[in-house]
């Protein structure tokens, strides 16, 4: 007997039972009924002739051999978001919306210089991901990434923004009660606190390695979010590594000198070679090279 294929409406139902966990809360999501969702899934095996989602009293999964389905199921949603946010108005070449991917350390600065970006250029909208797993910038998860690390991809086009300089800061009440002289000299690494990195972003590796090699040991606080990693500093939990230009904007820090100068990474910002021509993609990314060369310089 002849079956239907899979549709994205079957698809986009066994995301999100996949994505929440259950019927309920994949029907919550939908704006449907627990039942529809129930129904819409065993519809899909049946059609298929296996099971695809195992259920429990604990909840649902996804069987192994359903998650190609899944990895179709979000591709094609990134395909439908990235039509979306091309598929811009008549009234301005500028109007739509673009969706950057970066680290949260990079998320103030950026924001900052979107806003004036906006103030300008009303019609661009922004989507602002702020993210410690990078998005595909293949596969149009975002259109425009900030990158520390190089691509492989043939489909995306980099720009060298520049280099991001990374400098040891300290609250102040930390270096009154630990470090007077507000410098680090070769053999005192040890005896310190630090606020270390739990990203896997290269700047957080590069830092900590650097750190490490020179004896640090105890990192008694870490975060993957840069405001957590501030706050803790501010707040006397050890010394971390920022980038300068964050530091120095920071008013209940202390920059700590050391004989080595920390290391520095290079900033890559990331598009998709498909929107090369498409104005507003252009307009964003002279706007946040603009803003990297105002403020950290091209190194």
């Amino acid at each position: 007997m002849e079956t239907n294929p899979p549709t994205w409406d079957d698809l986009r139902v066994l995301l999100a039972v996949h994505r929440h966990g259950s019927f309920l809360s994949a029907g919550r999501e939908l704006g449907t009924s627990t039942s529809t969702v129930a129904r819409r899934i065993e519809a899909l095996e049946s059609a298929l002739g296996s099971t695809l989602v195992h259920r429990s009293s604990a909840g649902t999964s996804i069987e192994p051999d359903a998650l190609r389905l899944v990895a179709l199921a979000e591709e094609l949603e990134h395909g439908l978001e990235a039509v979306r946010r091309d598929s811009g108005g008549q009234a301005s070449r500028l109007t739509g919306t673009v969706r950057l991917s970066v680290g949260d350390g990079f998320v103030r600065a950026v924001t900052q210089g979107l806003a004036d970006f906006r103030r300008k250029h009303p019609e661009t909208c922004i989507e602002l991901m702020s993210e410690s797993r990078l998005a595909d910038l293949a596969r149009r998860e975002a259109d425009i990434g900030l990158r520390t690390t190089r691509t492989e991809s043939q489909v995306l086009i980099e720009r060298r923004l520049g280099v991001l300089r990374l400098g040891l800061y300290a609250s102040q009440s930390y270096v009154e009660r630990r470090l007077r002289s507000a410098r680090l000299r070769p053999g005192d690494f040890e005896r310190h606190d630090f606020v270390g990195h739990s990203g896997p972003a290269a700047r957080q590796k590069v830092g900590e390695d650097w750190l490490v090699a020179r004896g640090a040991k105890h990192f008694p606080f870490r975060s993957n979010s840069m405001l957590a990693i501030v706050e803790a500093t501010e707040r006397g939990q050890g010394i971390t590594m920022l980038a300068e230009v964050v530091g120095r904007e920071l008013d209940r820090v202390v920059r700590i000198e050391v004989d080595e100068p920390p290391p520095s990474v290079t900033v890559w910002l990331v598009y998709h070679r498909e929107l090369r021509q498409v104005r507003r993609i252009r307009a964003v990314v002279a706007a946040l090279e603009e803003l990297f060369h105002q403020r950290v310089g091209t190194g």
